[in-house]
């Protein structure tokens, strides 16, 4: 499957920033996440309003290093515990970093923490990381969550780029993810040909779209398969299928974990 456009990102920014201040108006900002256990709801909100300031300072600078925290104006927070504040400065944030991405372009050079060192990674990287911490907040709050098919998708392929990354760079977890002639197969039930086949090689894993037979395989919808692989939602949840040796999408997701 193919990345979404540069536009197409910029406007799944903004959709998915809507979709968290939509769960967060009229919840408990204090209960605990249960897939981020340090942070409050309103902690969560402001880690990804912070994510988006910090990335967007980066872009709108055309940052050759990495951005200082202390640098980038409102990071922090609202300055007000009012709800409505913080609702306020979600949705300034995320309207200033899509404005910074849309005038940079895709193609402009950057500094980013990957290989890729262009614009373009900072609107794939905020548009899932925004995605994936409003299934927290949802969480959180015991709200719905569902999310398009074509982002979904992306933000699995977007994760095992930066488990290779991890690999290829020497973490302790992510080089574990290899040997044995071993295989993982993700199978949405209700997108067809979104299905992927992980396979451990002796010195790396790759992937490819394929409908093979594998060690273990994961079955279901395409937002729950993204849901599990993001770890947000747990392998035995009846929502999705677990068919042969469960043990390795275990340890698939131990060692894809990062802390």
């Amino acid at each position: 499957m193919k990345s979404l456009s540069h536009d197409r990102y910029c406007d799944e920014i903004l959709a998915q920033t809507d979709a968290l201040r939509a769960v967060l108006t009229g919840a408990d900002l204090g209960v605990t996440v249960p897939s981020c256990p340090d942070w409050t709801l309103r902690e969560l909100a402001v880690h990804v309003g912070g994510a988006h300031r910090w990335a967007g300072e980066t872009v709108r600078t055309r940052a050759t290093e990495e951005f200082p925290d202390d640098k980038v104006p409102g990071i922090e927070g609202p300055d007000s515990e009012d709800p409505a504040a913080l609702d306020a400065w979600l949705a300034e944030g995320a309207a200033a970093t899509v404005a910074a991405l849309r005038e940079a372009g895709p193609d402009t050079g950057v500094w980013t923490w990957a290989k890729e060192q262009r614009t373009a990674f900072w609107a794939r990287r905020m548009t899932h990381e925004t995605a994936v911490h409003r299934a927290d907040a949802a969480l959180a709050a015991r709200a719905p969550y569902e999310v398009d098919a074509e982002v979904a998708a992306d933000t699995i392929e977007e994760w095992l780029g930066i488990v290779a990354l991890a690999q290829e760079e020497g973490d302790p977890e992510a080089v574990e993810l290899r040997g044995g002639g071993r295989s993982l197969h993700l199978h949405a039930t209700d997108v067809p040909g979104a299905e992927w086949l992980i396979e451990f090689g002796d010195d790396r894993f790759t992937w490819r779209h394929a409908h093979e037979k594998a060690t273990v395989a994961l079955r279901g919808t395409l937002t729950d398969l993204m849901l599990v692989f993001n770890r947000r939602l747990k392998p035995a949840d009846p929502r999705v299928e677990v068919l042969g040796d469960a043990a390795l999408l275990d340890f698939w997701l131990d060692r894809s974990s990062f802390g």
